[in-house]
């Protein structure tokens, strides 16, 4: 009898390290869902990236690492890590640091290859900005294929000559927006021409992949369009306060064209300061074509409450839009006031199924659900309109869930160091809160994939 207790027990103990075997040897052992948070650290100068892995079920998160760096070699001074974006593989992350202008030290963009576990590999210099250069925002098209950055140039920014021109030293750098060329899957990317420089101080960017053989842009038609919100105007003897959005197309090179120097009445002004702004393609693929192209605008108008301000692109001719509209990619303002939202609005993201819109409210600690109305884009509030956050939110990130009952919504809280997490309904966008997770000090940029 012992002798039979004795071979089941080796013959479990056997099964039991095949499996183990088997698992220690699998092509891959990398999370499904993943989420990466940058931390500033408590003098500003932090620089590190967390992983972790979400539970594609629950939404829950559980560390991988929090030792990253994003300088190479570790330690070494890139300035403040601002943002982080996963190209559409999931396996390759950049991260644009701000560099340190009093220091000579330039901003620079990090590419990551992501490790089996997850966590991030040795970061490399993928690109390098102008000495001088503040950068505040980069994002990738949703091909993967051109990655933009815009910065606010030198501080004090030049006023004589006037901006635009090129920089002849440090200090006499204009704001300007620098394209890349990148490719799924690569940490490459090549500067596609030089950038252009601007005669407005650019706050933030949205970037939507819209083919559009009605637009003529640089040396074919367009395939991107990038909207940029301004808050300074630097082509007046003293700069002048400017709530404004400016348009571009990019053409399948990549080359950038200002569309504004051709309309009637350029530029598209906003209510008050604008901080964040989202393009949105409410024709989804495989429906019916109903929808429209939007953008939505978050601005300050002063203290109190934000504003969502929303524009809709001339796709087709209609009672709003001639056939040289659609030409121009005119943008339309919809409705004759702004939606109410939180103070601060820093942040914007559209779910998935473009039914939702979630809006960050910096000084408000909150953020704020929208559904949108697909041919009409008018906002409504969801039911509770708002969910607090933790103290100074600065970043948000989405992911779906596996289950597809719902997707999950992780926002980095700056002034309490921790990350606040929903899941939310894909029928009616409602939130209910998940647990919050303490991050490492200052969380800033994050992304989820």
């Amino acid at each position: 009898m012992s002798k039979k207790i004795g071979l089941i027990v080796a013959l479990v103990g056997i099964c039991a390290l095949s499996l183990f075997l088997i698992n220690c040897g699998s092509s891959s052992s990398r999370p499904s869902a993943l989420l990466y948070v940058l931390t500033q650290g408590s003098t500003g100068v932090g620089n590190n990236v967390t992983s972790y892995a979400i539970d594609e079920n629950s939404g829950n998160l559980s560390l991988i690492n929090s030792n990253a760096s994003t300088c190479t070699p570790a330690g070494e001074t890139c300035g403040l890590p601002l943002q982080i974006l996963l190209d559409p593989t999931g396996a390759v992350a950049f991260v644009l640091n701000q560099g340190v202008p009093s220091a000579s030290v330039a901003p620079t963009i990090y590419g990551f290859k992501v490790n089996s576990d997850g966590s991030l590999g040795t970061g490399t210099a993928a690109a390098t900005l102008t000495v001088g250069d503040i950068p505040v925002a980069m994002t990738l098209d949703a091909g993967g294929n051109f990655l933009y950055v815009i910065d606010q140039g030198s501080n004090p920014t030049p006023t004589n000559p006037a901006c635009p021109h090129t920089p002849t030293s440090a200090v006499d750098v204009c704001p300007s927006i620098s394209v890349f060329a990148a490719t799924p899957g690569s940490t490459s990317l090549s500067l596609v021409g030089s950038p252009t420089y601007l005669s407005k101080i650019p706050s933030a960017l949205s970037a939507l992949v819209f083919p559009n053989a009605n637009v003529p842009c640089g040396a074919s038609t367009a395939e991107d369009f990038l909207y940029v919100t301004n808050n300074h105007d630097l082509s007046q003897s003293t700069p002048q306060y400017d709530s404004t959005i400016s348009v571009y197309c990019v053409d399948s090179s990549g080359n950038l064209t200002d569309l504004s120097p051709q309309l009637p009445n350029p530029p598209y002004v906003t209510q008050g300061d604008p901080i964040s702004v989202q393009a949105v393609n409410t024709n989804l693929a495989g429906q019916a074509n109903t929808g429209g192209v939007f953008v939505y605008v978050g601005s300050q108008p002063g203290n109190g409450a934000g504003t969502i301000g929303v524009f809709q692109m001339c796709t087709t001719m209609n009672s709003s839009c001639t056939s040289q509209d659609v030409d121009d990619a005119l943008l339309v303002p919809v409705g004759t006031t702004p939606t109410t939202t939180g103070e601060n609005p820093v942040a914007m993201i559209v779910d998935p199924t473009s039914h939702f819109l979630y809006v960050l409210c910096y000084m408000g600690s909150n953020v704020w659900g929208y559904s949108i109305t697909a041919s009409t884009s008018v906002l409504t509030s969801l039911n509770p309109p708002n969910l607090t956050t933790g103290s100074l939110p600065v970043s948000m990130a989405f992911h779906p869930s596996v289950n597809n009952t719902g997707q999950f919504l992780y926002t980095s809280n700056s002034g309490s160091n921790n990350i606040s997490g929903w899941i939310l309904s894909t029928t009616t966008g409602a939130m209910s809160a998940l647990n919050t997770v303490i991050a490492p000090e200052t969380p800033s940029g994050m992304a989820a994939h």
